[in-house]
């Protein structure tokens, strides 16, 4: 890239920042915990949200037991006929708005598994442990629904990799224990052969591994950046050719068992127009590279890290800027919210990922605002009462709040432990949702708001917002692409803000239109389900799903 275009990328990246940066309602309010399901059924080891407001949780197989029993009418599952049927659901749908749960078989061992959403809604899960290493499962978004499962589908074992979505919707899976390579998901029922070798996931595997489940982010060029361990590549999904090596971030390990969190940064679609639209991602937290041997084998637990990177991957000389949290984490969970901001929660100060790896719960949620100044971005919020450790999930829900299921550091599901397994789901308020600030709540009208939208197109969000002067510099579109969650991995968490157009506030009394532009391409945002939402200086609206086509 030219002098000229690396200075006009600058540039536009400023500008940006600037048209995002509207004046924000303060708000001391540290944010509030509550009590959703006291019992889940299952431990939410792996968790998405689906466009019907059913959130999936599963966990594994293999333990034979949880704390909901199959529908009746469901035979009992026989995987070994010498050993009594398993009649356990290790799989539900939670109603995010009543807390109904609705059990589903599950027959191929789901334990540290991958997944997304298809541009339909449908899940697609993939891997799994033992016998459901080569599966890919579906589960549709129907009232009846069930999982449909096939377990050969994948060229080799996938425990512990990650699944990725591509501009066309499909998806790619990368690494897991001892597969150093990566394969693209085939169509349902069909059975794929080809795989792919990845000299990254070769090149940083240590005696613990430590590049397991790595982040894998689309870039908005169409390329995929995907991180393992202490290094990240750029990755051509079409030729399978590595464009770009990024620098080492330092510190430690920063993917499973040295689980740091990682979050795509909102993409801005402003005004302002370059070639090359700006795309950062962020990694905070981790551990020390023989972190899980020293517990292992010591029972040391080693300091996690307390220091995040982050790099502009489209930048013309890519480098991480380090800044410090304000509290030590391993095994969180980074959650994109409605605002942009981003919500890291859940995990430990000390040891690693694993079966009672780790030691001293982070209570601490933590709110990164990245449009501030770098000593100004981070916020502590209000402490939760939960360890939530080794498998324990966060998923950002349309109310604006965050649901917060999971942790179990047992092989099975086992009570009179130190951290026992864990099946209370909490929501978490974040501060946006501060009482005081109700009346600058716009609402979505959704007779008035598309339920698609295409490409390019302008579009026009109908809310309903009793203030004076509403003007565009107060507001902003966001767009959100649920993630699957699982290990302190959000895969395919995305979020768009929208280039404005223009607000008009003349037709009925507290009524606005905001006129709006889709995403310009695929490699912006995939077709899929997002959810749509409005926020007037930094208050979010409920959010409504929309299905970009």
């Amino acid at each position: 890239m030219g002098a000229l275009t690396g200075l006009l990328w600058t540039i536009s990246v400023a500008v940006l920042i600037a048209v995002a940066a509207a004046a924000e309602a303060e708000t001391k309010w540290p944010g509030k915990w509550e009590m959703f399901v006291k019992n889940s059924g299952v431990s939410g080891m792996h968790a998405a949200l689906m466009p019907n407001n059913k959130v999936l949780y599963y966990d594994s197989t293999i333990w034979r037991t949880s704390q909901i029993k199959l529908p009746k009418g469901v035979p009992c599952h026989v995987y070994d006929p010498k050993k009594p049927a398993d009649c356990f659901a290790h799989s539900v749908l939670l109603d995010v708005n009543t807390g109904a749960l609705r059990p589903l078989l599950l027959t191929t061992d789901t334990w540290c598994s991958s997944g997304g959403l298809t541009k339909n809604g449908t899940l697609i899960s993939t891997g799994g442990y033992q016998g459901g290493g080569r599966t890919t499962r579906y589960l549709g978004t129907c009232d009846n629904c069930e999982w449909n499962e096939y377990p050969t589908a994948l060229a080799t074992k996938r425990w512990y990799s990650t699944q990725a979505t591509l501009p066309d919707g499909s998806f790619v899976v990368f690494g897991g224990r001892e597969t150093h390579n990566y394969e693209y998901i085939p169509r349902e029922g069909r059975m794929n052969t080809k795989l792919f070798d990845l000299a990254l996931l070769k090149e940083t595997l240590e005696k613990d591994e430590n590049n397991l489940y790595p982040f894998v982010w689309l870039n908005t060029d169409g390329n995929l950046f995907i991180f393992a361990n202490d290094r990240a590549i750029l990755l051509n999904p079409g030729t399978n050719a590595v464009l770009k090596e990024f620098p080492k971030i330092p510190g430690g390990a920063r993917s499973f068992p040295g689980s740091g969190s990682s979050a795509l940064l909102p993409i801005r679609l402003g005004v302002v127009n370059p070639d090359v639209i700006p795309a950062e991602v962020i990694i905070c937290g981790g551990g020390n590279k023989e972190a899980m041997f020293r517990t292992n084998t010591r029972r040391i637990y080693e300091p996690a890290l307390q220091d995040c990177g982050r790099i502009d991957i489209n930048s013309p000389n890519p480098q991480w800027e380090i800044e410090m949290m304000p509290t030590r984490r391993i095994m969180g969970d980074a959650v994109i919210l409605p605002t942009g901001d981003i919500l890291f929660i859940n995990g430990a100060r000390r040891g690693a990922a694993g079966f009672n790896y780790a030691k001293d719960p982070n209570y601490i949620p933590l709110l990164y605002s990245p449009d501030r100044n770098i000593s100004q971005r981070f916020t502590e919020l209000a402490r939760a009462t939960i360890p939530r450790m080794y498998h324990s999930t966060a998923i950002a829900l349309p109310d604006g709040k965050v649901l917060v299921g999971g942790s179990n550091t047992n092989d099975g599901y086992f009570y009179n432990v130190e951290f026992s397994t864990e099946l209370r789901v909490e929501k978490f308020s974040p501060p946006y949702l501060d009482p005081a600030l109700s009346n600058l709540r716009p609402t979505i009208v959704a007779s008035g708001t598309p339920k698609q939208v295409r490409f390019r197109r302008k579009f026009t969000v109908k809310i309903e917002l009793k203030q004076a002067n509403v003007v565009k510099e107060d507001l902003k579109i966001t767009m959100l692409a649920p993630s699957f969650t699982t290990h302190a991995v959000s895969m395919n968490m995305r979020m768009l803000v929208l280039g404005l157009n223009d607000v008009k506030s003349n037709v009925n009394p507290g009524v606005h239109h905001v006129q709006v532009y889709a995403p310009p391409n695929r490699n912006i945002a995939p077709p899929g389900y997002y959810l749509i939402f409005a926020v007037y200086r930094g208050v979010p609206s409920v959010g409504e799903w929309i299905q970009l086509v």
